[in-house]
């Protein structure tokens, strides 16, 4: 309960900190898909939009990017009569900052995240029918990436996100398209 109460204090002082929405401007939509690896588990796929605004009450090259995060994975095992899903559902906010270059532009990042987390297993013949488990965490995250610039409103960007919720730990490696406005 401790780490819960902590990184709830951390996010609201991060939201104190942030800029009135009034004061930012949407500068690109972004869209992605991931290749994920949770603790203990093999890898799946998800996918992710995000909003990139700035402010001008900030250092040029910061840009806050509230996320919205989904991937799925579900395994079949037809000779034992088994079905598993997994799911999560994850509202981030991260801050990044871009460095200033003419063509390739990396960056830096870190920020919070809500998960939501389900797990569901229907296995009758070992007598467990259509039990799941749900459940609600907060945690960081950090991130870097490149940026590669096709024109002057559209660029590719890949990135390597690291969330670090308890006991559900997921880096993310994502391919994405940015619309600049």
């Amino acid at each position: 309960m401790r780490w819960i109460t902590r990184m709830s204090l951390v996010a609201l002082a991060g939201l104190a900190l942030a800029p009135p929405v009034s004061a930012m401007k949407l500068t690109a939509v972004d869209i992605m898909t991931s290749t994920i690896k949770q603790e203990k588990q093999s890898s799946f796929s998800g996918l992710a939009a995000r909003a990139r605004m700035t402010s001008p009450i900030f250092i040029s090259g910061i840009e806050f990017m509230p996320t919205v995060e989904y991937w799925r994975s579900a395994n079949t095992v037809d000779a034992f009569g088994i079905r598993t899903a997994r799911k999560d559902a994850t509202m981030v906010l991260d801050v990044r900052y871009a460095f200033k270059s003419s063509g390739t532009r990396p960056y830096l990042g870190a920020g919070w995240g809500l998960h939501f987390l389900s797990a569901s297993v229907d296995a009758p013949t070992l007598g467990i029918n259509d039990a799941s488990r749900a459940v609600t965490k907060g945690g960081f995250d950090f991130m870097g990436g490149l940026a590669f610039p096709l024109t002057e409103k559209i660029e590719n960007f890949l990135e390597l996100k690291y969330h670090h919720v308890p006991d559900y730990k997921q880096v993310k490696f994502s391919w994405g398209v940015s619309i600049n406005l």
